[in-house]
């Protein structure tokens, strides 16, 4: 049995209305499965919303309220749209779609406008649009101890890493009614001592590129055994936010890890000693040259070949990585028959655009393109490419789902070098 505050009692009482009623009927009910003795009080969100994929099953002229009463509420009844929780900071994730340009992502043109009618509608109920899978880059930053929901897997890696906030991979519902009922259960994350680390990686070798990394993060996530918090204790170099994100990002393809210890640099890793709790760990695993490469093995194929579909940005990208693009292709310009996108949310885009980066890229024939990426937006945005190559390993690796093009995988600069030639070359 869940114990509730006066407050979440009154809520679930419906004296505060229907909307936050049936979002708060569902937090309980996900805290009798999960075990959650009560609820904790969340004040950041990011919600993946919108005309996402996974509404495709209701027609497109079916009402929007009715939609989300369903699916988001889980309610058989027509609830009428309320506000989300006053102290709950609330956003939307990635989307289905690049809400301004639906001609460079291949997508139907009405289907761009139903997103956007979607997103309005959740605009009023207090959701932001941002359509980000960094939100950090745009001042979605908790601080430690703070309490959140994000339906960004990496995020949740991010966020309980860098900045020691509170929170788990929950799901898109349960995000969303989160946001409107300001409460999750308090359980995996959210409790203090399920956060030590159990599992010490020792790295064999040295990782310095942001390649290196976003293939660590993957290789660590395949090693790391089910239900473990893992431990990095030597062999990093440039730590720094971009880098991070890549390990973040493709440790939580491969793995359900929500956080990852670095000795010496996160917040909750001071020392070793630190991040175990004073416990020993349950497993210590070396890391070897020899896992990377298999690693890499499943994310790139193998030979030199042309290429038609180049994709930049999983996740989002920074304004500094932005600026380091426009001045590497300045000048260069694609070959006919060649795509090159470059994906971010549209703060840092308007940011790119303000400082000329925005336009020396797209003279050279390429995209900056904002709020989604060819995975979350789905077949038909890439069903055309024969031969592609992308960064990073989340988008490498999951495209394979959708496609059947051939993938290649690499540094940022090879695979921009690759657009512009038309053709990747072996290493």
């Amino acid at each position: 049995m869940v114990r509730l505050t006066p407050y979440e009692q009154q809520m679930l009482d419906g004296k505060m209305g229907a909307f936050k009623q049936k979002a708060l009927e569902f937090i309980v009910r996900y805290a009798e499965v999960l075990g959650a003795e009560e609820l904790c009080e969340i004040s950041r969100a990011t919600c993946f919303i919108g005309a996402q994929h996974y509404l495709d099953c209701y027609p497109d002229d079916k009402d929007y309220e009715e939609i989300f009463s369903e699916f988001y509420l889980s309610s058989d009844e027509t609830v009428p749209f309320g506000t989300t929780a006053p102290r709950c900071k609330a956003q939307t994730c990635a989307a289905c779609c690049d809400i301004e340009d639906h001609e460079k992502t291949h997508l139907p043109e009405e289907f761009v406008k139903k997103n956007r009618r979607f997103l309005e509608a959740t605009k009023k109920m207090g959701i932001s649009i941002v359509d980000s899978c960094t939100p950090y880059y745009c001042g979605w930053v908790p601080m430690m101890g703070e309490h959140f929901v994000t339906t960004e897997s990496s995020n949740v890696v991010i966020s309980n890493t860098i900045y020691g906030a509170c929170g788990n991979s929950d799901g898109v519902e349960a995000a969303v009614c989160a946001a409107i009922s300001g409460r999750i259960p308090k359980w995996g994350m959210h409790v203090p001592e399920n956060r030590f680390g159990t599992c010490l990686f020792h790295l064999d070798f040295e990782v310095h590129t942001q390649m290196e990394w976003d293939l660590l993060g993957f290789t660590l996530g395949r090693l790391l055994p089910k239900h473990e918090v893992p431990i990095i204790e030597n062999g990093l170099y440039n730590i720094e936010i971009n880098n991070m994100r890549q390990l973040c990002a493709a440790l939580s393809v491969t793995s359900a890890a929500e956080i990852c210890h670095i000795v010496g640099h996160t917040p909750e890793a001071r020392t070793l000693e630190d991040a175990l709790g004073g416990k020993e760990p349950k497993y210590v695993i070396h890391v070897t040259e020899r896992d990377m490469q298999e690693s890499l093995a499943m994310i790139c194929d193998k030979g030199s070949g042309p290429v038609d579909f180049v994709s930049i940005g999983c996740p989002h990208i920074s304004l500094d990585e932005i600026q380091a693009i426009a001045s590497y292709v300045k000048g260069k310009h694609l070959p006919a028959g060649t795509e090159l996108q470059i994906w971010t949310d549209y703060a840092v885009k308007s940011l790119a655009t303000l400082n000329g980066y925005t336009k020396i890229i797209e003279e050279t024939g390429a995209s900056v393109l904002t709020g989604s990426c060819p995975i979350v937006m789905k077949e038909e945005s890439h069903k055309h490419a024969k031969s592609m190559v992308l960064f990073g390993s989340k988008q490498a690796f999951g495209i394979r789902h959708q496609s059947s093009a051939t993938v290649y995988y690499g540094e940022v600069k090879r695979c921009i070098d690759a657009a512009y030639k038309g053709r990747w070359e072996e290493a």
